[in-house]
């Protein structure tokens, strides 16, 4: 009894303490706001903004989301699904807006929920989806951020040079573990017997070959879908830059956006809200820009893409809510 009292004392203090963490990144720009020089005409910058390229900017969310859906749609087709677009779509919404407003990959956990009850997908199929879809965005975004920090060389230099190219390192070398049979079936499997509801770990088993049974052609068609979708992310940043009447290039963009998202993916912030526009306040000066000018960008770049994309989810999450009951629905292809 004493053992069932004192969880959830135990359990305070870590959420607490997860809390925290996540609180850095608003911390952080909360202290580059008040370093600002010139507020005024930082301020005036904004408010000066163009409105039809922040628009076309907006609408663009539509596009990405799209193309990661349909990105989906392939992994899923590879293993022999059928999901309906609409339902598809609305609940790919919905599970990003969850995702971005909670820490860890919750959003991912209820997108297997969604194929188990839409499609009849055991859960471990469904991860395995959810896995590769999510290696997809790592690796091509490890490839952009790569160019990224080539370019901005002359900002990240020693030790942060360093840190920086062992990170992009680490990132792309760590998933690969899960494709190496005699370390994935050992290690990984030991850690999936400790999870509820599987003892024997035969789920992970499933994982594991639901994992490495995707073929080359959808695994192509999944990879250009996802550049497709990172180039849609570019093309909004430079129209937002161009409303704001900064003089960037696509290419400046693109290695901005690019090392801003990996730096989102730290657990020190909520969507990178902080980490970017400190971030760009440090690099806006190699390009002739102000800091306080970058630190203004950050700030449009997470209204524009992340709040309207949160806007997008939340209507998503309304007309399809998630599947958290009831009996797991049939949807494999004949």
């Amino acid at each position: 009894m004493s053992d069932s009292v004192d969880a959830p004392k135990k359990a305070a203090p870590r959420s607490l303490v997860r809390l925290a963490v996540r609180l850095v990144g608003p911390v952080l720009l909360v202290v580059v706001l008040l370093r600002m020089r010139d507020t005024q005409a930082a301020w005036d910058a904004l408010l000066s903004a163009s409105l039809l390229p922040l628009g076309l900017a907006f609408l663009l969310n539509a596009g990405v989301c799209w193309l990661k859906m349909l990105r989906t749609d392939a992994l899923l087709q590879a293993r022999g699904y059928q999901y309906p677009r609409k339902r598809a779509w609305l609940g790919f919404l919905a599970t990003i807006f969850l995702g971005l407003f909670t820490p860890g990959r919750v959003g991912d956990v209820l997108r297997a929920q969604y194929f188990r009850h839409d499609l009849g997908m055991p859960y471990s199929e469904g991860v395995a989806v959810v896995v590769v879809d999510r290696l997809c965005d790592l690796y091509v975004l490890v490839a952009f951020v790569a160019i990224g920090v080539a370019r901005w060389s002359s900002v990240v230099v020693g030790d942060l040079a360093l840190f920086t190219w062992g990170g992009v390192l680490l990132t792309a070398l760590g998933p690969l573990v899960l494709f190496v049979p005699s370390f994935a079936q050992t290690a990984m499997r030991a850690i999936y017997k400790k999870m509820p509801g599987d003892p024997t770990g035969e789920g992970f088993d499933r994982f594991l070959r639901a994992l490495r049974a995707q073929r080359p052609r959808h695994l192509a068609s999944a990879v250009v879908l996802t550049i497709l979708a990172f180039g849609v992310n570019y093309l909004q940043g430079y129209l937002i830059a161009q409303s704001l009447h900064l003089d960037l290039t696509l290419y400046d963009v693109l290695c901005l956006l690019a090392v801003a998202s990996l730096l989102g993916l730290l657990p020190i912030s909520v969507s990178g809200l902080g980490v970017r526009e400190l971030f760009f306040s440090v690099v806006f000066p190699a390009l002739g820009h102000p800091g306080e000018a970058g630190l203004i960008y950050g700030l449009v770049v997470f209204l524009v893409i992340y709040v309207g994309v949160a806007a997008m989810g939340f209507v998503g999450w309304h007309l399809a809510p998630p599947p958290l009951g009831g009996e797991p629905g049939k949807g494999r292809a004949a």
